[in-house]
């Protein structure tokens, strides 16, 4: 910032100095530098590698349906085409439910529903010991075989004849219908035509599935045999009987219908269509349909398994040549890092992050392929949504890109459907990340990744022709990635930024939170010196959202930069009551010892609050390697000719190294300024900051800061209109009369007289 310093750079760029010895451990140091960066880049490439360890796959591997391929493909050797899983489980089922249910044939039932019948009248015609009425042993029989009693019944039963013409009855029905076949329950007849009957007189028979009879049917034949004259009470007690005494003759057998029906589903082909060697699967200038697409992927899964087996020779060259394409990939993103984001590239910790996070997507996508899981869970936009709350929305857009197009070179992902897809999502949990600014507003995260999701599968699916009932499944698919994503990055964000040490808006939300212990501790403490980082943080704040700096980062390091001072405030001005200032007692070299050691008293208290180091830099810089002015004045009047040391006066610095530390060192400086300016008018205001800001800028603390004159120049203007807006004049009240001053005091005040111009 400096004439000096502008002057001495021209120098340089004019005349190089002579090649020294001084710089070769420089140059060693920088080899060793960027030689861990080149062996993490490789170790990720090769991790990539063995999640997807390449075959021999012929340049048709990226034909998808829809596409015209630009030349014939003909089939090297002879293979088969599976059946698609769906078709493949849709024929299984059908196959299955045309196989005949079989049941078992028992002999027996009819003798113990006869020897039930039997026993049941024999009861009946049995009268009760000690009984007087013959009814009362009647409906005591009908209550031992919880057969309901109703007075016809009784009656009927009283009369042995009739009773006898029953019991004959049904007894006839059980012998000539149960070895017809009765089945325990009523058949689900939908697609079966017929039953297998085992056990049979005449052995196993396939039997009509109308033939069967139904327990409701084998009442109702039962019920027409009975003589008309013996009326509806008998038809009545006779079904009660037959439901009391049942057993069917025709019993289901599931375990054996069940192993008949997988054998039919086993009996199913699985091959759609054989392809013979020299065989044509899809022409040059021809379009890939459904039929093509399903032979393509066939072939390429057969051709994968013969590269593995047959071409063993050639696995090492195809190795290098996979490293190598994952290398050259990566080292695009590597080489973005180290000449656009150089603090980056050397933070070893996050560019171990980053190989993490690139790993984490690759195993997935592998584990994704090897299950059969849709693509819409290759976990793309949980990485992006990482890399952008912590490095910001570029470097997740950056990071989106590269992960498609490593994707898209792995032979499971060859095409566009996976690289397109990578890349929209990618880029919208990208942009996300700047839409929501908060977590309450969480949602977004989720609504705008699942509407990247969804018109990636509606575009990939109207381009491939495909029935809208998969589109829809592709779109549930990405709402649930998008969710899943969502969640799971913001579950893990607050590990990865202790671990990369990166310093997120959601971290310096909590951090300006005055309630925290240690600005509360301030605020009991050191109450002036808090209103005063209240008031800088107000400066700061205005003057970073000016010059696009990072406001927030800036207002929250306003609040902890003088946080040292809680340890002795009583000898910081802001703090002192009138007319007591300790510093009499002092020398001026004490005195300046006391003030400077409020910097690394502050770096003690923040390192135990485990504040990050953005916010303990401007606890470091705000004060530059600046003079304390007033005690070494004061030190050289007190001893004119003694041998006063500057750096006893000097704070230990660094000088400020980013834009939102330099504000602050302007803004702590005017703020404490304004408060012993008289008159503060505007036109003062604006003075005393021009004077300030000047003085800063020729003793070079500016020099090490990135801001520009520009930037400079704007800080100026909104440093002078907010102070202006702390120190406006107040309005003039008109005095009370004297009767006023007597009224309550809770009487609203009198209109305000105007104010003069």
């Amino acid at each position: 910032m400096s004439p000096e310093r502008a002057r001495a750079a021209g120098a340089g760029r004019r005349a190089a100095p002579a090649p020294r010895q001084a710089p070769e451990p420089r140059r060693a140091l920088g080899f060793v530098h960027d030689g861990l960066r080149v062996l993490l880049l490789f170790s990720v490439a090769a991790a990539v590698y063995l999640f997807f360890p390449p075959a021999r796959v012929s340049e048709s591997a990226a034909l998808e349906r829809g596409m015209v391929s630009p030349a014939d493909v003909v089939a090297e050797f002879a293979f088969q085409v599976p059946k698609d899983p769906v078709v493949l489980r849709r024929e299984q089922e059908e196959a299955a439910r045309s196989v005949p249910p079989v049941y078992d044939y028992r002999p027996a039932a009819a003798d113990s529903v006869l020897a039930g019948i039997n026993a049941f009248f024999a009861a009946v015609a049995m009268p009760a010991p000690g009984a007087a009425d013959p009814s009362a042993g009647v409906q005591g029989a009908l209550r031992g075989s919880r057969v309901g009693a109703t007075p016809g019944s009784v009656e009927l039963l009283l009369d042995p004849e009739r009773r006898a013409r029953l019991q004959e009855a049904t007894a006839g029905a059980v012998r000539a219908l149960l070895p017809l076949g009765v089945a325990s329950t009523a058949l689900e007849r939908e697609g079966i035509s017929a039953v297998r009957v085992r056990g049979a007189v005449g052995g196993e028979r396939i039997v009509p599935v109308d033939s069967i009879v139904t327990p409701d049917q084998f009442r109702r034949l039962a019920s027409a045999r009975l003589p008309a004259e013996l009326g509806p009470d008998a038809a009545e007690l006779q079904r009660l009987l037959l439901i009391r005494y049942f057993q069917p003759s025709l019993a289901f057998n599931e375990r054996e219908t069940e192993a008949a029906r997988a054998r039919a589903r086993e009996a199913v082909e699985p091959v759609a269509a054989n392809v013979l060697r020299g065989e044509k699967i899809v022409g040059a200038r021809e379009q890939v349909g459904e039929r093509e697409e399903a032979r393509l992927r066939a072939y390429h899964d057969a051709l994968a398994e013969r590269g593995l087996d047959e071409r063993g020779e050639d696995t090492v060259p195809r190795a290098l040549g996979a490293i190598l394409f994952n290398a050259s990939v990566l080292g695009i993103l590597g080489l973005l890092l180290r000449f656009s984001r150089r603090p980056l590239y050397d933070d070893l910790r996050s560019l171990f992050l980053l190989g993490v996070l690139v790993t984490t997507v690759a195993g997935t996508a592998a584990l994704a392929t090897w299950a059969a899981l849709p693509q819409e869970l290759i976990p793309v936009t949980f990485a992006v949504l990482v890399v952008a709350t912590l490095w910001g929305g570029r470097l997740g857009l950056s990071v989106a890109l590269i992960l498609a197009l490593l994707l898209g070179g792995q032979t499971p992902f060859l095409g566009v459907s996976v690289p397109f897809t990578a890349a929209v999502t990618g880029a919208a949990a990208a942009f996300s990340v700047r839409a929501a600014q908060r977590r309450s507003q969480t949602w977004l995260f989720v609504v705008i990744i699942a509407l990247a999701y969804a018109l990636c599968a509606v575009s990939l699916g109207l381009l491939r022709s495909r029935p809208a009932p998969e589109i829809l499944h592709d779109v549930a698919w990405g709402v649930a990635s998008a969710v899943l994503s969502s969640v799971v990055a913001i579950g893990f964000l607050p590990l990865l930024e202790s671990f990369a040490r990166v310093t997120t808006d959601a971290m310096l939300l909590e951090l300006s939170d005055t309630n925290r212990p240690l600005l509360r501790r301030l605020q009991r403490d050191a109450n002036g010196t808090f209103h005063h980082t209240i008031n800088v943080a107000n400066l700061v704040e205005a003057a970073c959202h000016a010059i696009g700096a990072n406001a927030l980062l800036g207002r929250v390091g306003a609040y902890y930069h003088d946080i040292g001072k809680v340890a002795k405030p009583q000898y910081f001005i802001e703090n002192q009551p009138r007319g007591r200032n300790p510093h009499d007692k002092l020398k001026p070299a004490m005195s300046a010892a006391i003030v400077r050691s409020h910097v690394m008293e502050g770096l003690r208290l923040a390192d135990e609050a485990r504040l990050p180091p953005a916010v303990k830099a401007f606890i470091r810089e705000h004060h530059g390697t600046q003079k304390i002015s007033f005690f070494y004045d004061r030190a050289r009047q007190a001893d004119p000719d003694g041998a006063v040391n500057p750096q006893d006066f000097t704070y230990l610095g660094p000088r400020p190294r980013t834009r939102e530390t330099a504000v602050l060192m302007l803004a702590d400086s005017v703020e404490s300024a304004a408060h012993v300016l008289p008159d503060p008018s505007p036109e003062r205001l604006r003075e005393m900051v021009e004077r300030i800001v000047t003085a800063k800028i020729a003793s070079g603390q500016l020099d090490d800061s990135p801001l520009t004159l520009r930037d400079v120049q704007v800080v100026k203007e909104q440093l002078a209109r907010v102070l202006a807006g702390m120190y406006h004049h107040r309005i003039d009240y008109p005095a009370a009369p004297p009767a006023a001053a007597t009224e309550d005091a809770a009487a609203p005040p009198a209109e305000p007289a105007p104010t003069r111009a």
